[in-house]
């Protein structure tokens, strides 16, 4: 009886370190969060608060510094001077540069039917891909296209995929990986489909799809929540190959990009954190939303967080 009762003993014990290990299991991963700002933000007052705030990466852009002649705004050498800086501005307060969003516009548009333009619109690139080699992102982001125009969408679809196949291979020389950024467009015309120009190329679940099964392999998907109606749809068809977030609340029907926890929006927060558990999403929240502080922003991850690892552990 007394072996009996040491044996039942040990079973509970061993049960109750098992359901304990399982419940640690399950518990969702706390992403590290981020910001989108300007280069021109990057200041040793605004580094340092948003690093006592819990904010460990940031986002950057190339905006603003390009005509639409695709030349710089300012010689080389002072937007090269401008990243040096902001790169030693941010190491300085510990804070990673995640991500740059490569420059986007008419004139400078991935998918450009004429192949002249193309060419000149890849160049570029390229040259800004030097500010990237100062600032060392994990992550260089492009924009698939501009609007489109009419019944051209199949010729686009294919401009656009030489231009990754030549721009992968540098981004890959400055050590950082190329994401493709999904686009708002829940009619395919502008101005519930009575337009006369195209919203631009991944502007759906299904469109994404496709356009990532003809790019190479190593390139991968970047998500803005708030260009898409139900973004968790997307985030599971991206599956592994989701690498970074734009966070912001929206509507899926125009640009948005409400602040997430200011209720603005009518993003299900709680189905877009479980499907970045479910598909192992390991990059950071990136907000590129308008947001009050630092401290909202950290706040409001936190907020979400909580309320969805509850949710997890009671079911």
């Amino acid at each position: 009886m007394k072996l009996f009762q040491k044996i039942s003993a040990a079973a509970l014990l061993i049960g109750a370190v098992l359901a304990v290990g399982a419940q640690a299991q399950s518990a969702p991963k706390k992403l590290r969060v981020g910001v989108s700002m300007q280069l021109s933000a990057v200041t040793e007052a605004k580094m340092a608060e948003a690093k006592a705030n819990g904010i460990t990466c940031i986002e950057t852009g190339f905006g603003g510094m390009v005509k639409k002649s695709r030349e710089f705004i300012g010689t080389e050498e002072e937007l090269m001077q401008k990243a040096r800086q902001a790169k030693a501005t941010a190491d300085k307060a510990g804070i990673e540069f995640w991500s740059v969003h490569m420059p986007y516009g008419e004139t400078i548009d991935l998918s450009l039917a004429n192949e002249q333009d193309r060419k000149e619109v890849v160049a570029m690139h390229m040259k800004f891909l030097k500010l990237c080699e100062i600032l060392k992102p994990k992550i260089i982001l492009f924009h698939p296209s501009w609007f489109l125009g009419l019944d051209e969408r199949d010729v686009r679809k294919a401009q656009f995929v030489k231009s990754v196949k030549e721009l992968n291979k540098a981004v890959k020389k400055v050590h950082a990986t190329m994401v493709i950024e999904n686009m708002l467009g829940p009619y395919l015309r502008l101005g519930n489909n009575t337009g006369k120009r195209e919203r631009p190329l991944f502007r759906t679940v299904e469109e994404a799809v496709e356009m990532m099964g003809r790019v190479p392999k190593d390139v991968y998907s970047a998500i803005d929540l708030n260009h898409i109606a139900n973004p968790e749809k997307l985030i599971l068809a991206m599956g592994s190959r989701l690498k970074t977030l734009h966070v912001a609340d929206g509507d899926g029907i125009e640009e948005r990009h409400f602040f997430p926890c200011s209720g603005q929006g009518k993003n299900d927060w709680m189905a877009i954190l479980a499907a970045l558990d479910k598909v192992g999403y390991k990059g950071p929240f990136m907000f590129e939303s308008a947001y009050p502080s630092f401290k909202d922003v950290r706040e409001c991850y936190d907020s979400l967080y909580a309320k969805y690892a509850a949710q997890k552990a009671s079911q």
